[in-house]
């Protein structure tokens, strides 16, 4: 874990309500020089802290009008099975997200698609065709109350 300061929580708390600021803006948020915010953004670019910026882009305007949680169990529990299972995961660009879990699934996953057709042919074509997946069990949500929350940041966070 890195130790943060106060500056460095208001940095990333900035940042993660809009990526695209220049050091000079973020720096008037966080009452910083440029430079210091500039070096300091490096710094937890380079640590691994900030991991990436991107756009986050409304799906269902594209045409991805179906989000589902899809819980997946593994047929063995193997290292081999696993390592099988996340390869496949890693290549499908519905999956939104792939968590490991505690209890009786072994995987949480989030995907979008077009529609139930195109998440019918998701299940069966890819999740129930391959060989370690023993049991898939589905929900498709109906209405998202929140999504691409922030970390909560406080001080103290981080060390």
């Amino acid at each position: 874990m890195i130790a943060l300061d106060g500056y460095d929580l208001r940095l990333l708390a900035a940042l993660q309500t809009d990526g695209r600021l220049t050091n000079q803006e973020l720096a008037e948020r966080v009452h910083l020089s440029a430079s210091q915010c500039s070096r300091r953004r490096q710094a937890l670019e380079e640590a691994g802290v900030i991991r990436r910026y991107r756009a986050e882009i409304d799906g269902e305007r594209l045409g991805l009008g179906v989000t589902a949680f899809v819980n997946v169990q593994l047929s063995r529990h193997s290292e081999h099975n696993a390592r099988r299972f996340r390869d496949v995961i890693a290549d499908c660009d519905e999956v939104l997200e792939a968590h490991a879990l505690t209890g009786d699934m072994d995987y949480l996953i989030k995907i979008a698609v077009r529609d139930l057709k195109s998440f019918a042919d998701f299940v069966n074509t890819v999740l129930l065709a391959h060989e370690t997946v023993a049991h898939v069990t589905s929900r498709i949500v109906i209405e998202t109350l929140k999504s691409g929350g922030a970390l909560p940041l406080r001080a103290g966070s981080g060390g």
